[in-house]
Order: structure tokens, then sequence, then C-alpha cells
């Protein structure tokens, strides 16, 4: 059985409880998402003294290997990314307590995910409470699953629990995610999985209901008699790079917007939930993205960037990054107009975009409120006023500002743009995050309002299979790298006599 270490804090820092005593099974124990995100979080979780007592790394991979050998070569990583500012996980050193509690209770099992001898190997190490993260290629999800149901490791008993992280992309279509979902809930209750997605980690992300639903100012016209459109953007400064033997049967659409993207939406337009119960809030967050209207091709545009200048310096063209097509048409960018047909939305336009090799490195959600209904200016100066917009930025910044109109000061009335701002910095400690830890301590301790449900799974999908379906395969415009997307994209808004915001969060 996989060792049990001392806790190394009887409580956490933040005053909320370790998690309860479990062993977290990770199937890709030697892969990047291990090394990169898994690790730092469990660091982070060690040193806010949230992992329990009886808390145990079982690490399962084809490579040769020992305890020994993966406890140097993550400690090893760990230390690279503490001296990398532009890795996730970035600090001035590696505290050697924090990272000592988790190093010391890693262990490894050589196997292969597809024979049933590894599930048996398993399950001699592991017992009491488990957590089986599936840190794996997405081929890879069901075959794993269907070894722990056969080797009777999703059962559970009395006082223990028995649970599945499932990675994105969660299929690759409507019919392959409803496939999968029909497989491992032959398995398993749909209550044992949890399909991750990190977006719903930052704490920006989390912080949209509070921002929403505690403040009687918002929530009143929080709706389409005072909301104009809305915008959500998630632009990078990096290209595809290395990733292209992933990214070429992929794209931007299929690896950002049924999940991440879609889950900012339900986020910012959801109903309130009678509670902040998992299944009260799961259950609108399914209802929205089951509004959201499939998506007609004329309502958007795919985009892939050609050779450019990013960050200072030239980069190449996507056609000519590392496995990949040289005649290839995959996206890069897409950008979508969506329609949410309820009673709160109906009439609002959505904006999303989201591309590599763009001017800014962004993520935020932007709301453009209708001008007043009289137009008192309408015989000034001022008469086209700009609209007031509130900016929910995630990354790289994390806050919020709202640009309004106001009296110039003078004997004129002259109408002038100001902003108010707040980054959560400026009043909140600036604790270690990379994305996961939440959602880890969720998992370990049952709570599932941050995971997806099959339903809003699939409803995503439901929305975009029209363009996997319909988008010609010779339909892709062009943009340099290092620019705001293609002209098409713009071309989008401005049939509408609307633009997208600044990427470097200005408002023209």
């Amino acid at each position: 059985m996989v060792g049990q270490k001392t806790a190394l804090k009887d409580d956490a820092a933040s005053g909320t409880r370790p998690a309860p005593p479990c062993t977290l099974v990770i199937f890709g124990a030697g892969g990047d998402l291990t090394k990169r995100l898994l690790m730092p979080s469990l660091y982070n979780l060690a040193g806010a003294g949230l992992l329990p007592d009886g808390f145990s790394i079982l690490g399962v991979d084809h490579s040769d290997g020992t305890d020994d050998s993966l406890r140097e070569n993550l400690t090893r990583t760990m230390e690279e990314f503490s001296k990398d500012p532009t890795s996730e996980f970035h600090a001035d050193h590696i505290d050697a307590k924090s990272w000592g509690f988790v190093r010391d209770r890693l262990h490894y099992l050589k196997g292969d995910f597809e024979k049933p001898e590894t599930f048996a190997a398993v399950k001699a190490k592991v017992q009491g409470s488990a957590v089986f993260y599936c840190a794996v290629a997405a081929r890879f999800f069901g075959t794993i699953v269907d070894g722990l149901g056969a080797a009777g490791l999703l059962k559970e008993s009395d006082g223990t629990f028995r649970r599945v992280v499932i990675e994105k992309p969660f299929g690759s279509d409507l019919a392959s995610a409803e496939d999968l979902d029909a497989r491992i809930l032959k398995q398993a209750d749909e209550k044992q999985f949890y399909r991750i997605d990190h977006f719903l980690g930052k704490e920006t992300v989390q912080s949209i209901m509070a921002f929403r639903f505690a403040n009687g100012l918002l929530e009143p016209v929080w709706r389409r008699e005072y909301i104009d459109s809305v915008q959500i953007t998630a632009a990078e400064t990096v290209g595809v790079e290395e990733r292209g033997g992933f990214y070429e049967p992929t794209g931007a659409l299929r690896d950002m917007v049924p999940n991440h993207m879609f889950q900012l939406l339900c986020m910012v337009a959801m109903e309130p939930p009678n509670s902040f119960g998992a299944e009260a809030v799961r259950s609108e967050k399914a209802k929205l993205a089951q509004a959201v209207k499939p998506i007609p091709p004329a309502d958007a545009v795919r985009g892939q960037y050609t050779a450019g200048t990013s960050e200072g310096r030239d980069v190449p063209a996507y056609r000519d990054e590392p496995h990949v097509a040289k005649d290839s048409v995959t996206e890069t960018f897409v950008a979508l107009k969506l329609h949410i047909e309820n009673w709160r939305w109906a009439g609002v336009p959505f904006y999303v975009r989201t591309g590599k090799r763009m001017t800014e490195r962004r993520t935020e959600i932007a709301v453009l409120f209708k001008p007043a209904p009289f137009k008192l200016f309408e015989d000034t100066p001022n008469a086209d006023l700009a609209p007031t917009v509130m900016r929910i930025t995630i990354d790289p910044d994390h806050g919020v500002n709202t640009e309004f109109n106001v009296k110039v000061p003078g004997p004129e009335m002259k109408i002038g743009r100001v902003r108010t701002a707040f980054k959560y910095s400026d009043f909140f400690p600036n604790r270690p995050n990379v994305g996961y830890e939440t959602l880890l301590y969720d998992c370990m301790t049952g709570d599932a309002t941050l995971f997806q449900r099959a339903d809003n799974i699939e409803a995503g999908w439901a929305a975009v299979d029209p363009l996997l379906k319909g988008w010609p395969q010779a339909d892709v415009a062009f943009y340099p790298a290092g620019s705001a997307g293609p002209k098409e994209a713009d071309d989008l808004l401005a049939r509408d006599g609307r633009h997208w915001l600044g990427l470097d969060g200005a408002t023209d």
C-alpha cells in the first residue's frame, strides 16, 4: 500500500480545513501537465496546509522508473520553474518544507494504460479513498475509465470515495462527447466524474458570481433592457510552437470555445442559482449553455497567423511551425457572434474571440451598456456619447474597470471619459496559484461546483457543431502575427454597427 506521512499543518493558514485523506493516482505522471501544473498546485496546497495527513500520490506511466527517480525528476523541474518567469508557476525559491511534504509522498508504478494488469497493480497499492487523474492524451480517457471500472477501482463503500478527473478536450465534436459520456457512465455514477477546466480555477473567474449576485447595484441592470452587447476575449501572444502535432487536428475552435469560452459565457450570463450548492450552480450553467443558439457559419470567422513580429521579435507563420502541414487550414483564431434564446438575453449579441500570436495577452469579459433612453445632449457637441463599458479582466491582471461619461470641468457642458478601476492585488494578498489548486482541493472534498457536468459539455458542443460540419476547409482568413486578428473579425461586428474593444484595454 502507498505510504503515508505526517501532515504539514493541522489546519490551513486560511482557516479552511485540510481535505480528507486520500490517494491521488496520476495517469501520465511523466507528462507536461503533471510537471507544470499538478505538482506546483500540490506544492501550493501543501504550503497552505490544505493537504491531509493521510495524503499520498501514485504516479503511473509507461516509462521505466522508481519512487526515487520520480522524486528526483519532479524536484528538478520544480526548481527550474522557480527560475523561469514565463512559466505558470513562478516563485522566488522552493520552500523545502512544503515541497518535502509532496515529494516524500510520491510513488511510481510503470504500466500500460491499455492492459488490465496495470489496473490490478494500482488496486494492490491503493486502499481507501482515491482520486484518479487522467493527465493523458484524450484518446486514453475512455480506456482508463474502462480499466478502473473492470478492476473494481470505482466502487465506493461507506466512508470512502472514488473520483475520476478528466481533462479537456472532452470529445472532438457533439457525437464523440456523447459517446464518451455514455462510455464512462457505464463504469460509475455521474457524481464520481470531475470534468476539469482550469479556467474555472482562476480566482477572477470564480468571483464573477459574487460580483454579479452580491451587489444590488449590478443585478437589476444585468439584462437585455440595459445591456447592448457583451464581448468575451481570450487573446494570446504565444504561438503554437512545439504543439503543432496536437493543434493541427484540433484548432482554436475545438481547443477553446466549447470549454473555456463557454465557461466564461456561463458565468457572466447564467441565471442566479437558488443556492451555491454544486448542483444548483451547475444546473443554471447547463441551462444557459443549452439556450445558446447553434452558430451558423455566417456568424463565425476563423483565421490563421502568418509571419510577423510578436513582442519585439520576428516569428514564423503557423504553417512554418514544427509538425504543421505547409498547406494547413487549421484555425489559430476564431471570432463568433452568439445568440442566447432566453428571457434575460434575447436580442443581446455576445461576441467571442480567441487566438494565438495576437498583439496583447488579454482575457476579459466586457459588458457594453445601452445609452440613456432620452438624448439630453442631442443638440450639443456631445450628441454621440460613448457607451458605459465594464471590463472584467482575468489575465494578465485580475480586476474590474468601468469607463463612463462625466462633465469636463469648465463653463461649457463638455463630456469627457473617465475610468474607475481596481486590481485584486491592491486589496487582497497575492497567493501563489497556477489555477489548479482550488480544483484539486474541491475534487478531494467532493465539491463539484467548478466542474462541468455532462449536459453542460454536450450543450457547448451542440452550439459549435454546425461550424464543425459547415465550415468550408478553404475558408480561413490570414492575419499577421502580432496583430489583433483578421479584418473579417472586424467586419463581423461592423455589420452590426459595433467594433471590438482594444486589446490594450482601450475602448476605441
